[in-house]
């Protein structure tokens, strides 16, 4: 976009996208009517330039290839001229403009959005859509369905094909949710709109067209497992081999991490990945890196990741310091096994965004000593964490401590020097 604008103040909006529904070219608004008739290219799928032929006549078209990427260099080739791309409701909820909006600039482009899947939904449930979770599984593991629910919440969620509502009824019975409503809406404001709505324990098997909507109102059983997305999950909801930061220090952890919107976390010396996980479970469209070198508990990460609604959690199989020299700046780091390690505090410190924050827990002597040292030199606080649990003792109950847990815990000053520039980004 800087190149496009260097020297340029009005970049030319050559290409248009333009959301259409199953009303057909009636519905169209006549600012896309006009972007339509007027474009030198045409690109859709097929059903959606048969939905809108009768508004165009001699104009180039072009249907969608696989890999999708393909598509997106002929569009490309074509800069310049007028490209309307045709997309299914509003382009910008989990669409087609989204994924153009990553290869070329704002300034170049026009977004005419349709009602959306969500938003006709919303309207045939009576739902407010701000209070609805909007997800979508096309292209993406049903896992992540599994952050969501949970007792009385709402999901509107777009189909990957007209399976997809089984496989949800099926998922959401497995997690102790059968009693939960399910609706299917397909084909929605057009000629062949229909509904089917069953509970999941007894959903049955119908015969659903690919393009559908499914609403859940979730409903808990008595064997479901109520888990929130605030860090402190209980330990077991994890697998682990006895390498897992515990209930109590994993949220006070987290608590200094601080899991924000749209930030990175490397959570060094995973484990089971619970922290890794807790972030990504806590801050929506966050990402993490998993770093981890016993191939066993790598194994378990993606396990516990999946389990537990977040299995676009990264991993990455290797030592640090060495296996972190490959991945992008970080807004927060965790070291939670390692931070004895020649240079690993140093290498993450380096490498951390300004304004980002480090945390190290400590529960041997040699990484104390580590954090005591790193304190010196950088700042930030020192804690210590001690937390005792109540254990039968014969036929009574006494109080049994775990062992105390050093927290180092600092933010990186965010400098207004341009001419420094973290090591990370060059």
């Amino acid at each position: 976009c800087q190149r496009l604008s260097q020297g340029n103040s009005a970049v030319m909006k050559w290409l248009s996208i333009v959301g259409v529904g199953e009303d057909g070219p009636e519905a169209i608004t006549p600012a896309a009517r006009a972007l339509i008739k007027n474009a030198d290219v045409l690109i859709g799928g097929e059903r959606h330039l048969a939905l809108v032929a009768p508004l165009y006549n001699g104009v180039e078209t072009l249907t969608w290839r696989s890999p999708i990427d393909d598509t997106v260099a002929d569009i490309e080739e074509h800069r310049g001229r007028r490209v309307v791309v045709l997309a299914t409701g509003d382009p910008m909820s989990y669409g087609i403009g989204v994924t153009l909006g990553r290869h070329f600039c704002q300034e170049e482009m026009t977004v005419v959005p349709a009602p959306s899947a969500f938003s006709l939904t919303a309207a045939r449930m009576g739902w407010p859509v701000q209070d609805v979770a909007c997800l979508t599984t096309h292209g993406r593991p049903l896992d992540l369905l599994r952050l969501h629910i949970s007792p009385g919440a709402r999901l509107l969620i777009m189909s990957e094909d007209g399976k997809t509502p089984g496989k949800i009824a099926a998922l959401l019975t497995e997690l102790g949710y059968g009693p939960s409503q399910i609706k299917v809406y397909q084909h929605m404001d057009g000629p062949k709109e229909a509904q089917m709505e069953g509970t999941a324990a007894q959903w049955e098997k119908h015969n659903i067209a690919d393009l559908n909507t499914i609403a859940v109102q979730c409903m808990a059983g008595p064997e479901a497992r109520v888990l929130s997305r605030a860090s402190g999950l209980p330990d077991d909801a994890f697998l682990h081999d006895g390498q897992i930061t515990k209930r109590v220090v994993r949220a006070a952890t987290l608590a200094v991490l601080i899991p924000l919107p749209g930030q990175y976390l490397w959570d060094v010396g995973a484990g089971c990945g619970s922290v890794a996980i807790e972030w990504l479970r806590v801050a929506s469209n966050s990402r993490a890196h998993a770093i981890e070198s016993e191939i066993a508990r790598v194994d378990l990460i993606a396990r516990n990741a999946s389990a537990l609604g977040v299995p676009h959690l990264e991993i990455v199989s290797g030592n640090a310091p060495a296996a972190l020299s490959e991945l992008k700046t970080p807004d927060a780091v965790f070291i939670g096994g390692g931070a004895a390690i020649r240079g690993m505090i140093e290498f993450c410190w380096s490498a951390l965004a300004p304004g980002g924050r480090l945390v190290a827990n400590a529960i041997t002597l040699n990484s104390e000593v580590a954090l005591l040292s790193a304190q010196s030199k950088f700042g930030g606080e020192l804690t210590r964490i001690a937390v005792a649990d109540a254990k039968p003792i014969g036929a009574k109950h006494g109080w049994r401590a775990a062992g105390p847990v050093t927290q180092w815990s600092v933010t990186k000053a965010i400098t207004t020097d341009p001419t420094v520039v973290n090591e990370q980004d060059g």
